[in-house]
């Protein structure tokens, strides 16, 4: 006796590069329109423009480690370089490369973070259209809110 399994419909293509960007953006990876956040790190939970469920990202930690990889290579690169040049004094290398940190991390955490989702949505994890493994049979999600 054989069992003849019907094929998987075929989802739609979901473009990684277009995704990473639409989320850099800070726009939906889906249309491309609305706005991904609804306050500075607070993503929506439904795109205003299409309607795609957004409330399924986990980007977690993930943003906050690439931010601090790329200031990082940024700030001690520049130090480096202006050091060696012209020998500031430390006064001088603390009042341009602090606020310069700052100002850096505060400024790619939300584009990070977008492209994070983005990314997600593309690959359609946690939820994004995938099978998510957090979830319950029912539908419902792990007693520790974790899920």
């Amino acid at each position: 006796m054989s069992v003849d399994y019907a094929p998987a419909p075929a989802e739609p293509a979901r473009p990684i590069l277009r995704s990473l960007t639409r989320g850099f953006f800070c726009r939906c990876p889906a249309c491309g329109e609305g706005k991904l956040f609804r306050a500075y790190l607070k993503v929506s939970p439904v795109c205003a423009a299409c309607g795609e469920e957004l409330h399924h990202e986990r980007a977690d930690d993930a943003p906050p480690y690439v931010v601090i990889t790329i200031v990082a290579h940024v700030v001690i690169g520049g130090l480096l370089a202006v050091e060696v040049a012209y020998q500031p004094p430390v006064w001088l290398h603390l009042a341009v490369w602090l606020p310069l940190t700052v100002i850096l991390s505060l400024g790619l955490l939300p584009p990070v973070k977008g492209a994070l989702v983005g990314l997600q949505w593309a690959l359609r994890m946690h939820g994004f259209g995938g099978d998510d493994p957090d979830a319950l049979p029912d539908g419902g999600l792990r007693p520790d809110g974790q899920g």
